[in-house]
């Protein structure tokens, strides 16, 4: 009947627009209530959904693992052996080196007050018996001077300056083992980064379609890892050596003072 009404004249579509306007009303607030409520479905899903991903995610991830565990399987066997074995050779001659070069070690105090106290007395056999069964650096120095005492002054010196010369080239030999890790530690680094690009290479040549970033990976870590623990041994070795070096020198010129002090007294002994 509402249609029916509707095809009559200007007065009817007038009243059929006022029927039909609550019809069209009541589509829009249910198309508006259908679209509110797949709005909040949607809204419950994603969140789930979302949370769901980041746990497949995270459960998919591998563990992490210890930087110490990381170097050893970056580096391989091959390069564990070698730069352990610099390792505790470095620390062997660090350690033996500290301990020898101190001045109580090179010149003993108790050597030359017992020393300078025998030459005050004229005992002159015990104090060359003192200074021959002391191993320090000062005792080998006058040692080799009190032996040649006979053949005057001028020979004493010159066997002293012998003997100094004897002593500081074989302390030189003992620090050069220091410069020699150092020297050595970070070549075998080059050489491990060398070998870690090869490897990387020669993977790539070898596959027809571009490799995975992670087989890359082990060529290019054990390339930079050689590198570092090549680093970290080379720096510290260096500058001990440095220091070393430093330390013996003053004591070249503190053993060669006190040893011409107390000798000094046998200046003026003409030869026999």
């Amino acid at each position: 009947m509402l249609v029916g009404s509707c095809v009559g004249g200007r007065g009817g579509d007038r009243s059929c627009l006022t029927g039909m306007l609550p019809v069209r009303i009541g589509r829009i607030l249910l198309m508006a209530s259908l679209m509110a409520s797949w709005g909040i479905t949607l809204t419950c899903v994603t969140p789930t959904v979302a949370v769901a991903q980041d746990e497949e995610a995270a459960a998919d991830e591998p563990e992490g693992k210890s930087y110490l565990a990381f170097l050893v399987e970056a580096l391989g066997i091959k390069y564990v052996i070698i730069f352990l074995l610099l390792s505790f050779g470095l620390v062997a001659l660090l350690v033996m080196c500290f301990m020898q070069f101190r001045k109580v070690v090179m010149i003993p105090p108790t050597l030359s007050q017992q020393f300078e106290h025998y030459l005050e007395n004229k005992e002159f056999q015990q104090a060359y018996e003192l200074a021959k069964n002391d191993e320090s650096y000062l005792g080998k120095v006058l040692a080799a001077g009190m032996g040649k005492l006979q053949a005057g002054y001028p020979a004493a010196v010159e066997s002293m300056q012998a003997a100094e010369s004897e002593q500081a080239m074989a302390l030189e030999h003992k620090i050069s083992y220091v410069s020699l890790v150092g020297a050595l530690a970070p070549m075998f680094g080059l050489l491990g980064t060398v070998d870690g690009m090869v490897a990387a290479f020669m993977l790539i040549a070898q596959r027809d379609t571009a490799p995975k970033p992670s087989e890359l990976a082990v060529g290019i870590s054990q390339a930079l890892v050689t590198t570092l623990i090549g680093l970290w041994l080379a720096i510290p070795a260096i500058a001990c050596y440095g220091l070393f070096k430093n330390w013996l020198q003053r004591f070249n010129m503190d053993v060669d003072d006190e040893a011409m002090r107390l000798m000094s007294r046998f200046q003026n002994m003409g030869k026999k």
